[in-house]
């Protein structure tokens, strides 16, 4: 059976939560292994985004994650480096269940990245015999439900998108909106915060607004005690933490045990990383 072959389009259902509002939860993907996605999966976590938008990944990791993905319930994620046709349809093409765009700011913006996912004649997506279509061998199948079960999440993450969220909420074919607090704060002069002095509450009015329209909201957490806080404040598509962020949390802990816990040093050069005693062994008599 065809079905058989694209669960990602069932999984959809599941991931849009248009039947209750239980919360969902995610990891955030930046690194190269798809071991990452594995661990997520075998968790059981409800999606993984795999980030093209910073660092280094590049389509055959991006490939890779996906890979690690398919069959299961776990929805996977691209959030791609811009709006952009070609970005979307590649990342669709090679089996991804959703789209991210960054820095939407207008009800314009989304309708065409929401065309950017929909094939002809609502969108503008090619049609690919890439892993969505089975290699080919199910473009028929695929192109009937796919323009209904793909994934499409606006990223606000700017204060020119504030008056136009209401708007925004307009748009046939998205779902949820994901907030990216630290742009957010950078484009309101406080750059280098997580959320700056007003930005918190701001964000909290922008998801009263998309809640009351019958959509959805999104953020990264920054730690287990804000996961928890976020869930409280209302917001029900919940990312535990990146990949790198979780690992050097861990870190942290793991050295604060033994006193050998450190700061990071903000350049490249050895000489200006913070120093701390090495341990010495005892040598032998």
């Amino acid at each position: 059976d065809h079905r058989d072959l694209h669960l990602s389009l069932r999984r959809q259902r599941q991931m849009c939560i248009r039947d209750s509002n239980e919360p969902i939860y995610g990891l955030w993907v930046t690194l190269e292994s798809p071991s990452i996605t594995e661990m997520a999966v075998s968790l059981g976590m409800d999606w993984v985004l795999i980030d093209a938008e910073h660092g280094h990944l590049d389509w055959k990791d991006i490939s890779a994650h996906i890979s690690a993905a398919m069959r299961s319930d776990t929805v996977i994620i691209v959030r791609i480096a811009e709006r952009s046709t070609a970005l979307s349809k590649r990342a669709l093409d090679i089996g991804a269940d959703g789209i991210m765009i960054p820095w939407m700011e207008s009800m314009e913006e989304v309708q065409k990245a929401v065309s950017d996912c929909n094939y002809p004649p609502e969108g503008r997506r090619g049609i690919g015999g890439e892993r969505a279509t089975a290699w080919g061998q199910c473009l028929k199948e695929h192109t009937a439900e796919a323009n209904e079960n793909v994934l499409v999440i606006p990223m606000i993450e700017s204060i020119d998108a504030v008056p136009n969220v209401a708007n925004m909420c307009k748009v046939d074919g998205v779902e949820i909106f994901f907030f990216g607090p630290a742009d957010f704060s950078s484009t309101a002069g406080f750059r280098g915060q997580w959320e700056g002095p007003g930005i918190a509450e701001k964000i909290l009015e922008l998801k009263n607004i998309i809640k009351d329209s019958g959509k959805y909201c999104g953020v990264v957490s920054t730690s287990n005690q804000n996961l928890t806080d976020r869930l409280d404040q209302g917001f029900q598509m919940l990312a535990i933490g990146t990949d790198g962020g979780l690992m050097l949390r861990s870190l942290h802990e793991s050295l604060k045990k033994v006193n050998r816990d450190r700061s990071a040093a903000t350049s490249l050069d050895p000489m200006d990383a913070v120093s701390y005693t090495h341990l010495t062994l005892p040598t032998k008599a």
